[in-house]
């Protein structure tokens, strides 16, 4: 029989959502214990935005040091990448954080259950090993659910981890593929894209919607596919994806323009990688009589406490959809453990939450559109200053892109900020906190910025929304 133990609060996942969560907990006063069925840290720490990182940056590092560095006065001849290597080192940086979040629950005395959660009850988790057989029973008074999401795969085409893959076998592959297929140009399809080009594939990406990054504004949707196709990315949009076959060597493509059939082409690659979204995961997590609601795939709670239907049982991150963000799913805990232990904290404003793809140039935004702004009535000015123009972005060599700052026509109050550029998701924090606090872009504007930095360039676009731009 398997042993027993109570807490006041059970966490069921161990990613940025589950373990975030877990510590604020303790922090509090509550006894917890967290399930994970693999590695703590979820997919974001091993599978998805630690280790996507640090393949992106051996990825600029070798195409500017490839392509770029005459310009610089340095000659490096016979620029070589040892595939293994580049993989490893992104394998090393997640398991030294995998291990860092170990520590952080031992020292905030959280127990670490490895192994299956069910929820049998309210308020009782079972947890059993990989064959099923039981390894504990958890009492607690309420139950925190982070369990993330795993990949959508096509209808007509499920993931084989050889050819038809997902992200997470993309960032281990053994082989450098000479040509890859992205399907989806979301954050995760441009970082890819952005990855293996840099090191020599042949990369298309296909895309159904008219436009890269569909949920930016469409500037900068049109800025990347200009940056992606100079360095010889294929971008389709406005295409969809027929059917997918698999060959003795690889992968036929079939895709065809929107609302043109009879112009279907036919696409050839080693492999495919499916990056048109995720769904919510928690496969047997629930016990058939808990009457848990559901919205299409995920979880469906209240936004306010993060309660499911059922009283006692919570959830937070990707398993209640969009936006699937590990920043959102670490506040998301933090707002539900904190309400659990009786304080009031700030609601999350769903509507100036940052998101970040770190392709090269990187794109960073907060807020609305301008694109939103319509669609919402919203009378706004628009800001806008090129990096071409900045000092500091001359001198280190990263003039592409831009800094776009929406605001009130009325007021001036920051809507949404907007960028394009290196290191612009370092940047935008700022304008989130703008948003935060309901700032104006008089308020930026006479906020000094040091001289020379990139973030110069959020003050020229304050001055741009109020019609005074100075440097450009």
């Amino acid at each position: 029989m398997a042993e027993a133990k109570s807490f006041d609060l059970v966490v069921i996942g161990g990613g940025p959502g589950g373990y975030v969560g877990a510590i604020r907990a303790a922090q509090l006063g509550m006894s917890v214990a967290c399930v994970e069925r693999d590695r703590l840290g979820g997919v974001c720490l091993n599978w998805g935005c630690i280790p996507t990182k640090a393949l992106l940056a051996n990825a600029q590092f070798y195409y500017e040091l490839k392509h770029q560095a005459p310009a610089w006065g340095i000659e490096a001849d016979n620029v070589r990448h040892d595939w293994d290597k580049v993989i490893g080192r992104s394998r090393g940086v997640a398991d030294n954080l995998n291990k860092g979040v170990a520590f952080l629950f031992k020292k905030n005395k959280i127990t670490h259950i490895h192994g299956h959660a069910h929820i049998a009850s309210p308020g009782v988790v079972q947890v059993t090993d990989p064959s099923g057989r039981p390894v504990m029973s958890l009492h607690a008074k309420n139950v925190l659910i982070s369990t993330g999401a795993v990949p959508r795969s096509l209808p007509s085409a499920d993931f084989d981890g050889d050819r038809i893959i997902s992200s997470k076998e993309a960032m281990v592959l053994k082989d450098q593929p000479e040509k890859l297929l992205i399907v989806g140009a979301g954050a995760i399809g441009m970082e890819f894209a952005y990855f293996y080009n840099a090191f020599g594939t042949q990369v298309t990406v296909i895309e159904m919607l008219d436009r890269l990054l569909p949920i930016e504004d469409d500037e900068v949707s049109k800025a990347i596919a200009k940056s992606f196709r100079r360095v010889g990315i294929d971008c389709r949009t406005s295409t969809k994806t027929v059917s997918i076959k698999k060959t003795s060597n690889g992968v036929e493509l079939t895709v065809a323009p929107l609302g043109d059939p009879n112009k279907a082409q036919v696409l050839v690659a080693d492999k495919v990688l499916i990056a048109i979204g995720v769904r919510g995961r928690y496969d047997g997590l629930f016990d058939d009589s808990l009457g848990i609601d559901f919205y299409k795939d995920y979880i469906k709670v209240d936004k306010t406490t993060y309660q499911t239907s059922v009283q006692g049982i919570h959830a937070v991150g990707d398993v209640i959809g969009p936006p699937w963000l590990a920043h959102v799913a670490s506040e998301e805990a933090v707002v539900c453990v904190e309400r659990l232990a009786g304080h009031k904290p700030t609601p999350i404003d769903y509507d100036a939450i940052p998101g970040c793809t770190y392709c090269q140039p990187q794109v960073a935004s907060v807020g609305l559109t301008e694109r939103d702004c319509k669609q919402r009535g919203i009378a706004c000015r628009v800001g806008k200053f090129p990096f071409q123009a900045s000092g500091k972005a001359q001198a280190v060599g990263h003039t592409e892109g831009f800094v776009k700052i929406i605001a009130s026509e009325e007021h001036g109050q920051i809507l949404g900020a907007h960028m394009v550029g290196d290191s612009v998701t370092e940047l935008i924090a700022e304008l989130g906190l703008a948003i935060r606090l309901e700032a104006t872009v008089q308020e930026v504007i006479a906020t000094i910025h040091a001289h020379p930095t990139l973030s110069e360039a959020v003050h020229e676009a304050a001055l741009g929304a109020d019609g005074r731009m100075l440097h450009f």
